[in-house]
């Protein structure tokens, strides 16, 4: 059995993780309460699809290194191709496949600072 759920409340909303999988469990025309402290000053929300958006950022030369940390947590096939141009064509394929040859390039990257914390999937900080 499925729930319909519509309405929901989180309270602490933190890395915005479990926000971000509820909006997408929930139908088009449910609604999330989200409380916590006030961040929105903070963040730079883009709603798009990410590699046309990244190929905008990148084309302003501030952000080539300007970036300290990042977050992916998009759909898995295209992870390689968030890496942009650093990552050879033959890293790219499945899901299962993709997260694993995308951990051995960014392992061999020399600008990558890399943790690895295992939650459900696997989420790589």
């Amino acid at each position: 059995m499925r729930l319909k759920l519509k309405k929901t409340i989180e309270i602490g909303v933190f890395t915005g993780y479990s926000l971000f999988l509820t909006a997408l469990t929930i139908p088009e025309d449910g609604q999330i309460t989200a409380i916590d402290a006030r961040v929105d000053h903070k963040i730079n929300f883009i709603e798009s699809e990410a590699l046309s958006v990244l190929d905008q950022l990148l084309k302003d030369s501030e952000n080539e290194v300007n970036f300290d940390y990042a977050f992916m947590d998009a759909d898995k096939d295209n992870y390689c191709n968030y890496m942009r141009e650093q990552v050879p064509d033959h890293f790219r394929g499945s899901s299962k496949q993709a997260i694993l040859d995308l951990n051995r390039s960014l392992v061999d990257d020399p600008c990558v600072q890399l943790s690895h914390v295992a939650l459900g999937e696997s989420v790589d900080i």
